[in-house]
């Protein structure tokens, strides 16, 4: 799925990955009582921190992985009908396998 931002220096794009709306033991849970969303997909990567001699570090994250970020990082924006969120790539914790 594309989108329509271009992230810059060590920033990334990452669409969130909705929680189970229902309990193991078959409770549904209501929107006020879910948690933010804490994992989600990289949709776009920018092409990295500009380190002081003018080169640019690598980013260690591509289009398509599946992550695990901090609960409060990032920028929320709207795109169309989805949420998505700007976050600095040292806010990521871990990429899923």
């Amino acid at each position: 799925m594309s989108v329509n931002l271009k992230p810059l220096g060590n920033k990334v794009v990452i669409e969130p990955i909705d929680e189970e709306e229902m309990t193991a033991s078959g409770i549904i849970l209501p929107e006020t009582a879910k948690e933010k969303p804490q994992k989600g997909t990289v949709l776009a990567v920018g092409p990295g921190l500009r380190l002081e001699n003018g080169e640019r570090q690598e980013m260690s994250l591509k289009v398509g992985d599946k992550v695990l970020y901090g609960k409060y990082a990032g920028t929320e924006v709207k795109e169309r009908d989805r949420t998505l969120i700007v976050i600095k790539e040292d806010d990521v914790l871990a990429i899923i396998e």
